[in-house]
Parts: structure tokens; C-alpha cells; sequence
């Protein structure tokens, strides 16, 4: 299939396939005319790819962690015994970062609440 089916079948802008090819993430087949060929399985590794982001993973972690990944059925299994200790580092990184959010929002809260009202 074209860039342009993949991107129907995925739900993702042709852009940012090509994108995901720039950064190693795809590796469609080439044409002699240039036109990308992809399979069923560039289907599958889109959808890895958009979990992974969601998951708040740049696009440099992802090309390190797609080779770790399995797809049981649609849920994926980290299958090298490394990956599952960075992913606990990145959650930790993401809750801290919450936390900081958090005290920072009732900061705002209370500077909110204190402002004297127009009469």
C-alpha cells in the first residue's frame, strides 16, 4: 500500500509517517519511482509507535525500545528485561513532573483565591 492508504488505514497524517521514516521508526520498500510501499505490518508498527508516544516516549527512546517490543493482541509486552527499567525510570521522571505541576497549580489557586474582589 502508499503513504496515502497507510494513512487512511492509521489514522495518521501522511506527514508524520514520513516523519517516523526520518527518525528510523518505519522502513517502507521504495519504488523504483521513489513511491513508498508499505505492508499489514507497517500498520501494526504505526500503532506501537502512536501507544509509545502516548505514552509520553520521544521519537529517539522509541527507535530504542520498538525492537523490545511485543504486540500480544494488541497489548504490548516490553521483552527485554532492560526496557521495563527505563520505562519504570520515565514513569518516575512523569511523576515527579506531575508533583511539580500539582504544587504549582494550588500555588495559583491560593494566589487566586487571595486577590482582593472589585466591589
Amino acid at each position: 500500500m502508499r503513504i496515502g492508504e497507510l494513512a487512511r488505514r492509521t489514522g495518521v497524517s501522511e506527514r508524520s509517517l514520513r516523519y517516523y521514516e526520518e527518525q528510523g521508526l518505519l522502513r517502507p520498500e521504495r519504488r523504483p519511482s521513489g513511491y513508498r510501499i508499505y505492508g499489514d505490518a507497517d500498520v501494526a508498527a504505526v500503532r506501537r509507535i502512536r501507544i509509545l508516544l502516548a505514552a509520553g516516549l520521544s521519537t529517539t527512546q522509541i527507535s530504542q525500545v520498538l525492537p523490545c517490543i511485543v504486540d500480544d493482541d494488541g497489548l504490548l509486552i516490553p521483552s527485554c528485561p532492560e526496557l521495563v527499567d527505563e520505562l519504570v525510570k520515565h514513569r518516575d521522571r512523569i511523576g515527579a513532573a506531575i508533583d511539580e505541576l500539582a504544587a504549582t497549580q494550588a500555588n495559583l489557586e491560593t494566589l487566586i483565591a487571595n486577590q482582593p474582589r472589585a466591589v
